[in-house]
């Protein structure tokens, strides 16, 4: 029976009292046995974070004219990026609702600046294989050819791959810093030249690095240029709500200066409604994720980020050692952040999964190779060795051929051993539809 509105509410108490129960399914974050989805920096940051959104939960960020404070909020915010990210004072940019936003806002500003300035009305983009896909939803959404560059055996992109696939039509190419998959740093610098040999745009998304390379970089960790010290790159996406701890969903995207932003802006003079100006793809903005990003900031300093920065590299370091030494997994390549993979050519990494999963750890599984996923925050410090103990003594179980807990390992091998992949988006699309009937 579909559920319909109560004839009569519920006091507030017992509302909240039924929220708390359906939270008590959700992934354990705070245990820190979760590598993905939450990037939690403590108690007293959440809360910071709860007040702040509070705050503002009612103010509408679509209205600057209205809301002066949200304005001057999200300049401060953009402009401290733009700091950490080497830019001099003509950098320009906004905040999004995230870094699906932040891409698709530089996916149409680099498609209208093509076809403005070349004339390009079928436009295409050049990406890694690797790359997230709110690139494919951009590319869906706005009319953008998309092309897949191969990695290389170290799992940066393929550079003389990537020039094969550029065309007159190649409104912009891209590069991660570094990409979701591995944490692997793509060339930017080479990138970069690329684009600027071609005269193409170039895009660095860093919605994964952009609030963690800068600390990381600082604490002595060598890590290649990415950011806009490098010459021909045009726009950075980073995401304020992944390492730089504010609350979702909050991102900011960046250009070179505010002429290549102006491509990214919607207006309408025609409306009887009045004129209408929207920076970015939201027409309503939440004016509490623009306060409690600026509150972070202003709350954590070059101090806590850089605090917060030595947990993860100290806590993935002993992740990866551990790793490493189990016999049968080895981690993927070399990555340069708190976010790795690891693989093995000897177990079934999706039934280690399973069996990790057993254990109360959630994992994220990868494919091309198979390989487990593991984004480190601080909440990990603290139980980075007992994750160790739990993994050798998994693998351990599955080498001497025990049987690993149900799971997600069979829809993995069936996904795998598809080679059609229209037929995998059928089969994820019928997944979704599962997922969304109506209660």
């Amino acid at each position: 029976m579909p559920k319909t509105l109560p004839t009569t509410g519920k006091p507030s108490a017992d509302v909240l009292a039924d929220l708390r129960a359906m939270h008590g399914d959700d992934a354990k974050w705070k245990d820190g046995k979760t590598f993905s989805l939450v990037y939690y920096a403590g108690d007293e940051v959440s809360q910071l974070l709860k007040d702040a959104y509070g705050e503002f939960i009612a103010e509408n960020g679509l209205s600057p004219v209205a809301f002066p404070s949200l304005r001057k909020m999200e300049c401060e915010v953009v402009s401290i990026a733009a700091s950490l990210f080497n830019g001099d004072a003509d950098v320009a940019g906004t905040m999004t609702s995230g870094g699906t936003e932040s891409i698709m806002m530089a996916v149409k500003a680099a498609r209208d600046f093509a076809k403005k300035t070349r004339g390009i009305t079928a436009p295409e983009m050049v990406v890694p294989c690797t790359i997230h896909p709110a690139f494919d939803k951009a590319a869906h959404y706005f009319g953008v050819k998309i092309l897949h560059a191969k990695t290389r055996p170290d799992f940066r992109v393929d550079l003389e791959d990537m020039e094969r696939l550029i065309t007159p039509n190649t409104a912009l190419i891209v590069g991660s810093a570094p990409p979701y998959p591995h944490g692997v740093i793509d060339p930017i610098s080479d990138i970069a030249a690329l684009a600027t040999k071609k005269g193409v745009w170039c895009h660095v998304d860093a919605c994964l690095g952009g609030f963690f390379l800068p600390f990381a970089e600082k604490l002595g960790r060598p890590i290649p240029p990415w950011d806009l010290r490098v010459p021909g790159v045009h726009s950075i996406s980073a995401d304020l709500h992944k390492y730089g701890y504010a609350a979702k969903g909050a991102s900011v995207v960046l250009y070179r200066n505010g002429g290549l932003r102006r491509h990214q802006f919607f207006t309408w003079g025609g409306w009887n409604g009045g004129l209408y100006a929207s920076p970015s793809f939201c027409g309503t903005r939440p004016g509490g994720a623009i306060a409690a990003a600026w509150a972070v900031m202003h709350h954590l300093g070059e101090a806590g980020y850089l605090a917060r920065a030595k947990s993860v590299l100290a806590s993935t370091e002993k992740l990866k050692a551990g790793i490493n030494s189990t016999p049968g997994l080895r981690v993927l390549g070399e990555p340069h952040a708190g976010v790795f993979s690891f693989g093995s050519e000897t177990l079934n990494v999706y039934e280690l999964g399973d069996a990790m999963d057993a254990r109360g750890w959630k994992l994220d599984r990868q494919m091309d190779p198979p390989a487990l996923h593991c984004m480190v925050t601080p909440a990990h410090e603290k139980v980075a060795d007992v994750f160790i103990t739990d993994l050798k003594e998994c693998a351990a179980s599955l080498a001497a051929g025990h049987p690993a807990p149900e799971g997600s390992a069979a829809m993995y091998g069936m996904v795998g051993a598809i080679g059609d992949r229209t037929q995998v988006n059928e089969f994820l699309l019928d997944f979704l539809d599962g997922l969304f009937e109506r209660v």
